[in-house]
């Protein structure tokens, strides 16, 4: 791909999640990194030091002797003071450019949502004000949230044609691939700008659910066709603007509820590595990076709108566990040996029985089973917090939703693939006091992942992705240097 005639610094800042996980100090996941403000970011080091390794230019070294230059025509002093005017001039360029603008006004925020983490006092706001254990650190996120609302904003690059392009399925298990898109596209969207200079991320409006839906043939499995367009596409945005190789595409993302998500965006090296990826599938053991990537929760809409939330008191549901699905994947085939039609409390199906209601079989149970299937993630997490069910994940490598503003343990269950076979037990251990503040967490949570009917509301799903967008923008400064030599 064609490189930039600019030179770009990127540096990660390693300042915000601690201010979200001082409460949560126990718990190790990588995606704390992102709100870590302090320099001394050792979690993180390991990730940083890549992606600087990745920007920085490799200098081979010399094969030969330098040649020999003839004599200066100007003396040392005149030499500094001509050095002196043009770092004066990109100064002064740097303070009238929008990139600088922008960046002051990232560090004014970031300044705003350390000193609200670490403060009692509670912000007013007519929506909603952040309370409780479900949260890694309120006050932080909440100040986050109303920066964003204020500093945020968006650009789509027009270019491209639906259907692969602007258009996603909004009646599919990939709804939350198409909703995003859609949102994005309307008119009247607060986020969306038209400017690209006023933009502090840029989106890649393609959808992969609708690629793989025509350019795949399962017949052949050829992947070529994918391959070129997202290929060709980001040549064709870097040739004709200059955003994505000004920061070697750090500020842009891409969104994928497709299984293949990830596949598709390694056919562009820097959109793996460095762009913000909004995927389904965050599965760390396939390259999923909690520090720039976005976990997207996994969302079946088979009619393009939320049915009825909520479901019938604990006391009201009399078995222990449930869980229906078809073998699709290792941890499944595990799950259905083990427990398939074993088991009252615990009860397991490939296929429900003739009559029986799924969402009726959500309802009547107290914990929902949510095992991965070929790939981490499922929308099965997601239905039984529409449910009230206190969802139970069962994983390998699965980052969770907003987990860098969620405190997941606080609301869920996590079993690990070793322990399926003591499922019962486990779930059994229970206490009645501590599944009770379980379920009532997961009504309290339950706003967050919510595809609103109509116009999207604040704290709703859509606005949650794009926090969890906003958070990674934050998370690093762009710094053109291509003034100093102007």
């Amino acid at each position: 791909m064609r490189r930039a005639p600019l030179l770009l610094s990127i540096i990660p800042l390693a300042v915000i999640l601690l201010l979200f996980l001082s409460t949560h100090q126990h718990d190790s996941s990588s995606t704390h990194t992102l709100w870590e403000f302090l320099p001394n970011n050792s979690k993180n080091s390991n990730s940083s030091s890549l992606k600087t390794k990745l920007l920085q230019p490799i200098i081979p070294p010399a094969q030969a002797p330098l040649p020999a230059f003839p004599e200066p025509q100007t003396t040392l002093e005149e030499q500094e003071a001509d050095l002196g005017r043009q770092m004066e001039r990109a100064r002064l360029l740097r303070r009238n450019s929008s990139l600088y603008k922008q960046e002051t006004s990232l560090s004014r925020a970031r300044l705003s949502i350390r000193e609200a983490g670490f403060s009692s006092d509670v912000e007013e706001d007519k929506d909603l004000v952040p309370r409780g254990p479900i949260y890694r650190n309120p006050n932080a996120f909440h100040r986050s949230y109303l920066e964003m609302e204020k500093l945020m904003k968006i650009y789509v690059y027009e270019e491209g044609e639906p259907p692969i392009f602007h258009e996603g399925p909004c009646r599919s298990i990939y709804s939350s691939e198409g909703r995003f898109i859609h949102e994005m596209e309307k008119e009247g969207n607060l986020f969306r700008t038209r400017d690209p200079n006023k933009a502090l991320v840029f989106f890649l409006p393609f959808s992969v659910a609708e690629m793989v839906r025509y350019l795949y043939t399962e017949e052949e499995h050829d992947l070529s066709g994918i391959r070129r367009v997202v290929v060709d596409y980001v040549e064709l945005i870097s040739r004709k603007h200059v955003y994505w190789n000004r920061s070697l595409g750090a500020d842009h993302f891409m969104l994928s509820c497709h299984d293949w998500g990830p596949r598709t965006s390694s056919y562009v090296p820097s959109l793996y590595s460095n762009s913000i990826r909004v995927l389904c599938n965050a599965n760390t053991s396939e390259g999923f990076n909690p520090s720039k990537d976005v976990s997207l929760p996994e969302i079946n809409l088979l009619t393009g709108e939320v049915r009825s939330l909520g479901g019938p008191s604990p006391s009201a549901r009399p078995i222990l566990a449930f869980f229906a699905g078809r073998l699709h994947g290792h941890i499944r085939y595990l799950l259905l040996k083990q427990w398939k039609n074993k088991d009252n409390d615990v009860q397991v199906y490939d296929q429900l029985p003739k009559g029986v209601s799924y969402d009726a079989m959500l309802k009547k149970s107290r914990f929902c089973l949510c095992p991965s299937g070929y790939e981490v993630a499922s929308p099965r997490i997601v239905e039984a917090m529409y449910s009230d069910c206190v969802p139970v994940l069962i994983s390998d490598g699965y980052v969770p939703p907003f987990n860098d503003v969620l405190n997941w343990k606080s609301f869920s269950v996590e079993i690990k693939v070793n322990d399926i076979a003591n499922i019962k037990k486990i779930l059994s251990s229970i206490s009645t006091r501590q599944y009770l503040r379980l379920q009532r967490r997961v009504k309290q949570v339950q706003r967050h992942f919510v595809v609103s009917n109509g116009v999207p509301k604040r704290y709703d799903v859509f606005h949650m992705i794009l926090h969890s967008i906003w958070l990674r923008r934050l998370n690093i400064q762009i710094q053109d240097l291509n003034q100093i030599t102007g």
